[in-house]
């Protein structure tokens, strides 16, 4: 093992910037990709959310929960509203609170999600900006809504198999590989979604979570020299695990939030992309606007380019 060596980034967009590599999200790109969509069909890639799905409990996180806060038959009985009986029999009223690390499920990392010695992207420290309700720089709330071009490397298809092996560290050759095979070229402001096929197991979170495949660093620093918006993978961290350097338990994340600027969006499902063959597509995607967090829950919409569906 050797020292993954990953400093703070600072921001080429200026001191006070905290998009990082979204700025390559231009008008000009996202529209450039909306005129070549084939609207006939769109590919949700979130999971659902539902109590007892897998989440990072190990780690002391709380699990996914929904409880009834009001129900038809608990409004006659309680008439909070005061309206009385007949009308809250006619009137039937549901209402519910979620609770959940924000992590959970798909989702994106905001910048202030990890950092290194003591400050965040662009050198922002939490003595300064890291108050009692969360960050006041780099979070969820920052994030705009993501319309640009995903790309899709299939490492599992590439390699012959439905899911990586266990802790399988994705090289650059494997990037270049998958995008070879799909004939395309990564661009500044894409998005490149790395398929390990983990997702082909969920829900059981016994196989989707622990000791993932997923990007080395050396992987990881070569997609980000090509000018990615953001990265995004079937598993939970993006990167492989355990980590492969003695100085640091997830370089990978260290490298893309806090060296690179570059959010990363977790547990998307390309399954479905990647049984129709779809390697470039038009990506739709916004987190909820959770001010200060350092995530928040993700729903991406891809839309296949005309020409790609039989």
């Amino acid at each position: 093992m050797v020292n993954a060596d990953i400093k703070v980034g600072t921001s080429p967009w200026g001191p006070q910037d905290q998009l990082g590599a979204l700025n390559h999200l231009t008008a000009e790109k996202s529209a450039a990709i909306l005129a070549r969509v084939d609207g006939s069909k769109s590919y949700d890639l979130s999971i659902d959310y539902f109590v007892g799905m897998p989440s990072f409990q190990a780690a002391g996180d709380p699990s996914y929960q929904l409880y009834m806060s009001h129900t038809p038959a608990g409004t006659v009985v309680d008439n909070l509203n005061g309206v009385g009986e007949a009308v809250n029999r006619h009137v039937c009223y549901s209402g519910d609170v979620v609770f959940m690390y924000t992590h959970t499920g798909t989702h994106i990392d905001s910048l202030n999600h990890f950092g290194v010695d003591g400050q965040i992207y662009n050198g922002f420290t939490p003595e300064e900006n890291l108050g009692s309700r969360g960050w006041t720089k780099a979070g969820a709330e920052t994030i705009p809504p993501i319309i640009t071009r995903g790309i899709l490397l299939d490492i599992a298809k590439r390699h012959g198999v439905e899911c990586l092996p266990d802790s399988y560290a994705i090289t650059v050759e494997d990037c270049k590989d998958a995008l070879d095979a799909s004939d395309v070229t990564l661009e500044a402001g894409d998005v490149a979604f790395i398929r390990t096929g983990r997702m082909g197991y969920w829900p059981d979170g016994s196989r989707v979570l622990g000791n993932p495949p997923g990007l080395s660093l050396e992987a990881a620093r070569w997609l980000t020299d090509q000018g990615i918006s953001a990265i995004a993978a079937d598993q939970e961290c993006v990167e492989v695990g355990p980590s492969q350097h003695e100085d640091n338990w997830l370089p990978g994340h260290c490298h893309f939030l806090t060296e690179a600027g570059v959010p990363m969006i977790e547990l998307v499902n390309l399954e479905e992309l990647s049984r129709d063959g779809i390697g470039e597509f038009c990506l739709v995607a916004a987190p909820i606007r959770l001010r200060g967090a350092s995530g928040a829950p993700l729903r991406p919409i891809a839309m296949p380019l005309r020409g790609q569906l039989s």
